[in-house]
């Protein structure tokens, strides 16, 4: 039997390291002293969380050039060069890849990209091939996977319950899959929830505790943050506005509806909706290029998508009362002027005042960086969580 009383120490100390974490993950590399000044606790405690984050892999120690007394400073730093994350967006009709520092800088790291195959068990066999050479950097430990996933996510089972556009992966476990075949801890987070970590860690959220995310790309999906938690729902399926019933009889959505709000409102919208006026198949990417280099007008279509987009934003203001609205989509990439009609257009039908409180903006974050949060927070994390559990068993 182990009791409460005895385990506090461990749980003390864990705090600690994740303080410590913490402060290095918002003031960048800093010495003992520093941490300890901005953490406001004693040197012998900064001392020993350290050593334990050393030991882990989480941290680094590395001469800066500035010197104390003849020799060099020593600062602390998250992990750049021994250790590394990944990043793994599931997405049509491409899936990406992502190496990374502790740092969480994308930019730095290694990447992969490849097709989305056929089959969910190609699906794995991809990603497992793509990591594992990733590995291959000899001194570098992978300590996690962070993985952006498309459609309904149970979090409690870790289970895909439906990905309309990625349907391969229904009813999956890629997570608990991927940890079997890796060894590697996996975390899994819908893909408007590792945009909302995007923006907070890298984008323009930094600090805010209450906004809203929607994601007007593949489809639509919407993640709200509220008081710095993001709002799940009882099974995590909080925010699938995409699938309101908006057309009756309309186009058939990958959910099995019809007239669904993404199939009129997001960049795979527009893309059919060009797609079908110039008789060829065209992405969002290439319809972009062709847009601003002149080859292209779309203003017929944008006005039709617009609309709907509109009514997708004016939803989310009058339900949630964000603080700021984000929105995710390559679509807006076209012209900025867009961007600015959608404002417009989404002040002239909210309610005015839950709209006078809300700032809309384009968002920073990518998929990518939200998979690398995502990991980066739950290891971060887990210094904490692991030890709390341990606590409470007392039989």
């Amino acid at each position: 039997m182990k009791s409460f009383v005895s385990s506090q120490p461990q749980l003390l100390s864990q705090m600690n390291e994740r303080m410590v974490l913490r402060v290095l993950q918002a003031n960048g590399p800093r010495s003992r002293a520093e941490v300890a000044r901005l953490a406001g606790v004693t040197a012998p405690t900064v001392s020993k969380a350290v050593s334990s984050l050393l030991r882990s892999g989480m941290l680094e120690e590395f001469d800066s050039s500035e010197t104390m007394r003849g020799r060099p400073a020593k600062r602390l730093r998250l992990a750049e060069d021994t250790a590394q994350v990944v990043g793994v967006v599931i997405d049509s009709p491409t899936c990406r890849i992502v190496t990374t520092g502790l740092d969480g800088r994308v930019g730095s790291g290694t990447h992969a990209e490849f097709k989305t195959p056929r089959t969910y068990g190609q699906l794995v066999e991809d990603i497992v091939e793509k990591i594992s050479a990733m590995q291959l950097f000899g001194g570098v430990k992978t300590l996690g996977i962070g993985i952006s996933m498309p459609g309904l996510f149970d979090s409690r089972e870790g289970r895909s319950i439906l990905s309309p556009n990625v349907p391969i992966t229904n009813d999956s476990c890629l997570g608990q899959d991927l940890t079997e075949r890796l060894g590697l801890e996996c975390v899994v987070l819908q893909e408007s929830d590792a945009l909302c970590l995007a923006e907070r860690h890298y984008g323009l959220a930094r600090g805010v505790d209450d906004f809203a995310m929607l994601d007007a790309s593949t489809g639509i999906g919407l993640g709200v943050l509220i008081g710095g938690r993001l709002l799940k729902g009882k099974s995590g399926l909080a925010g699938e506005i995409g699938h309101l019933p908006m057309v009756e009889d309309g186009l058939e959505c990958g959910c099995g509806r019809r007239g669904c709000l993404e199939t009129i409102a997001s960049d795979r919208a527009l893309a059919r909706l060009v797609s079908q006026r110039v008789g060829r198949e065209m992405s969002i990417e290439q319809i972009v290029e062709q847009v601003r280099t002149g080859g292209l007008d779309v203003t017929a279509e944008w006005e039709a998508v617009e609309r709907s987009l509109a009514f997708a934003l004016v939803t989310t203001i009058n339900l949630f009362n964000p603080q700021t609205l984000f929105v995710h989509s390559r679509m807006l990439d076209i012209d900025d002027a867009f961007f600015e009609r959608l404002i417009q257009r989404t002040a002239s039908m909210a309610l005015a005042p839950s709209f006078a409180d809300c700032r809309i903006e384009r968002a920073r974050g990518s998929k990518r960086e939200g998979a690398v949060a995502g990991i980066i927070e739950h290891l971060t994390d887990a210094r904490v969580s692991e030890s709390h559990a341990h606590s409470v068993n007392v039989l």
